[in-house]
């Protein structure tokens, strides 16, 4: 994936971009607001990817789209999808950005730093060992 590319970006509410206090609507988290109009901005889509429905999901879009975020899409890949319970449920998204991650949530600054200047985030790959290397004695 190049990171240069714009982004589909999959985003949980509760716990994520708010603090978790389900089904009523948490205080935003730190840096959450201004970083996904940055991201918007930066031409990315956002998808909200929530376990919120009915009035809990309305609440959640009313209180985005109050702060200045609207999202390409919610629960779905693309605005014009219709709910087929035949199909997967599993959205198309390049990245999800959920505060159940392995590892917890990093936090709305370090988010951005990786997806605006992945270059620097990356890791060197590291060297493949082979099956009988725990035998040798590093020297």
């Amino acid at each position: 994936m190049n990171f240069n590319d714009k982004l589909i970006l999959a985003i949980d509410f509760d716990g994520t971009i708010v603090d978790d206090a389900y089904p009523k609507i948490g205080k935003p988290k730190l840096f959450a607001i201004d970083t996904l109009k940055q991201l918007q901005a930066d031409g990315h889509r956002l998808i909200l990817w929530t376990y919120r429905s009915g009035q809990q999901l309305d609440e959640a879009v009313a209180f985005c789209k109050s702060k200045g975020i609207e999202f390409y899409a919610v629960n779905k890949s693309f605005p014009e999808e219709v709910f087929d319970a035949s199909k997967s449920r599993k959205i198309h998204a390049d990245l999800f950005i959920d505060d159940r991650n392995i590892g917890g949530f990093l936090g709305w600054g370090e988010v951005y730093q990786h997806l605006s200047n992945p270059k620097k985030n990356q890791k060197p790959p590291k060297k493949k060992k082979g099956f009988f290397s725990f035998l040798k004695k590093d020297s």
